[in-house]
């Protein structure tokens, strides 16, 4: 049973969802501020979370913000602003996707399905840990090491190394990887790739030359696969 909170201040856009997703087998969990979406991502087991940006008592972002520190859980948000820095933000704290208001219905019912069938997939995949010299990813733990200390990642800087070091030697274009590792086509700039690749060659230090650029086509990583 796949399981939902949809958090919007608008009770039409909710009525709205919920109208678009009757061929979904889908259970929403409602709420009218982000107070009570914290509140109810608390209490149940759920699947996905949309969360609109501008919400009373407790706005999208200090929202998403307290999901990530427990749990990676497919996050949609809904905004009315579609700044390039306000979506990098969103990135950075963990989003897995936006949609800017007013949307399709359809748009958006199709992008949730698309984010719960790659956490299915995620879920059901056979765990690996990977090692290249003094870099250790372990995908079952969701950890990343060097040399024994923990390297702190965001979750989409984590997804990419992740679909990196299971991929070595391959070259993808920066439209691949928002695919793959945002898990659906991305309708906006393809530079994201780019600062998430900056940040988390940053954080990887001296394994950093592992993600080479391939000019003219994206990125590859050059490690090997234990």
């Amino acid at each position: 049973m796949i399981r939902i909170i949809l958090a919007d201040d608008d009770p039409r856009i909710r009525a709205i969802v919920r109208e678009y997703s009757q061929a979904e087998d889908w259970t929403f969990f409602e709420a009218g501020d982000g107070e009570d979406a914290l509140k109810l991502f608390r209490q149940e087991e759920v699947s996905l979370v949309v969360l609109d940006v501008m919400m009373p008592k407790m706005d999208g972002w200090a929202v998403l913000k307290e999901i990530r520190k427990t749990s990676r859980l497919p996050v949609i948000l809904l905004t009315a602003r579609n700044e390039e820095y306000d979506k990098l933000l969103g990135f950075e704290l963990g989003v897995d996707d936006y949609i800017s208001k007013p949307f399709s219905p359809r748009e958006l019912i199709a992008r949730m399905k698309a984010l719960l069938k790659r956490a299915d997939a995620s879920f059901s995949s056979q765990p690996a840990h990977y090692i290249i010299d003094g870099l250790s990813v372990d995908t079952q733990a969701h950890i990343v090491q060097i040399d024994g200390d923990v390297v702190a990642l965001t979750p989409k800087e984590y997804d990419l190394l992740a679909f990196f070091v299971s991929r070595p030697g391959i070259a993808f274009t920066r439209d691949q990887l928002l695919n793959h590792v945002w898990g659906y086509d991305y309708y906006g700039d393809a530079r994201t790739v780019d600062t998430h690749i900056k940040s988390l060659r940053d954080k990887l230090g001296k394994y950093r030359e592992l993600i080479v650029t391939v000019w003219g086509t994206g990125y590859r990583f050059t490690g090997g696969k234990s």
